[in-house]
């Protein structure tokens, strides 16, 4: 993905590092997971979006994350990883974790282990089983263009 909504999203992504962890959090204030981080960066970027709940720490299908994406209005993304992407990755067998690239080697995510939200160096340590973005053509909301 290219253009001013990968920037947004990427930058959006960063100045969440360091925010508390908490399972099916969605306040950047009192804390975020995984899901949470990817709808707190694409929320700077396009506005409000929903977001998959009910959950589990541990799960196995990535149709639900599949239809998430698409119904968030993202796209499979094809090519080389870019700023702004959403990584749907594998770190174990039954289970699937969000992560947003910032930069071609650089992604942040919500830790659990670390009790939360990470930047992570190096090309993504788990096998990488979706890869979204948005459209090239969608618009920007006025708010997240930082117009009223």
């Amino acid at each position: 993905m290219t253009g001013d909504s990968a920037a947004r999203i990427a930058q959006a992504a960063e100045r969440l590092v360091g925010v508390p962890f908490r399972l099916h959090g969605r306040d950047p204030a009192s804390g975020l997971d995984c899901v949470g981080v990817v709808g707190a960066a694409l929320s700077a970027a396009r506005g409000p979006v929903e977001l998959p709940i009910g959950y589990a720490l541990r799960n196995t299908s990535s149709g639900d994350y599949r239809a998430w994406a698409a119904r968030a209005g993202l796209i499979p993304a094809s090519g080389p990883v870019e700023p702004g992407d959403i990584l749907l990755v594998r770190p174990g067998p039954a289970q699937l974790h969000l992560l947003v690239a910032v930069c071609g080697d650089r992604f942040v995510h919500a830790h659990v282990g670390l009790r939360r939200v990470v930047a992570t160096p190096g090309a993504p340590q788990w096998p990488v089983a979706g890869c979204w973005c948005l459209p090239p053509h969608l618009p920007l909301c006025p708010a997240a263009k930082g117009e009223r």
